[in-house]
């Protein structure tokens, strides 16, 4: 099982760039679970882009590793009360080629304490919504003493909807 990661932040040490660190070391064997670093180097959205003689390269890399994954983790900061723009930038890249369409997508924050981050979350789970995506969690993970368990169980519950989605096909 292939699962892509993307973080929100391009921050090079940001919380939830650790947390897919993490999530990676704790994936059980038989999960690839690998970074995308990629969704920096996207251009702005722009539909005179969208067409295979002006596609841009970025673009092509993202959808191809979108294509060779079962499911995707992003882990998100909130910014100014959403979800940051590489995010959306990169998920307004999919809409009309449907990379993400029924994938399944864990979606989670690192935050400082448990109240944060949840209206990145939900702008995130709308906006992932509009491309038909199965979103699976949804709450921020408070660094602390449950840090790690609680990425380990978000994991799981990503491979076990993954699996489930192999089995039912």
């Amino acid at each position: 099982m292939r699962i892509l990661a993307i973080s929100g932040s391009l921050q090079a040490e940001s919380s939830n760039r650790t947390l897919l660190g993490i999530a990676a070391a704790l994936a059980p064997i038989g999960v690839e679970l690998r970074g995308f670093e990629g969704i920096r180097e996207l251009p702005h959205f722009d539909p005179d882009l969208d067409r295979p003689e002006a596609l841009p390269a970025p673009v092509e890399r993202w959808r191809r590793a979108l294509s060779q994954s079962d499911a995707l983790l992003i882990a998100s900061p909130e910014y100014g009360h959403s979800l940051p723009g590489v995010v959306k930038n990169s998920i307004e890249w999919t809409i009309s080629s449907g990379e993400l369409r029924q994938k399944i997508v864990a979606i989670t924050a690192a935050v400082p304490g448990p109240e944060r981050g949840r209206l990145g979350l939900k702008a995130l789970r709308d906006t992932l919504a509009s491309v038909d995506a199965t979103i699976v969690g949804g709450e921020p993970i408070a660094k602390g003493p449950s840090f790690e368990s609680e990425i380990g169980a978000l994991v799981q519950a990503l491979i076990d909807t993954a699996v489930h989605r192999r089995t039912t096909r």
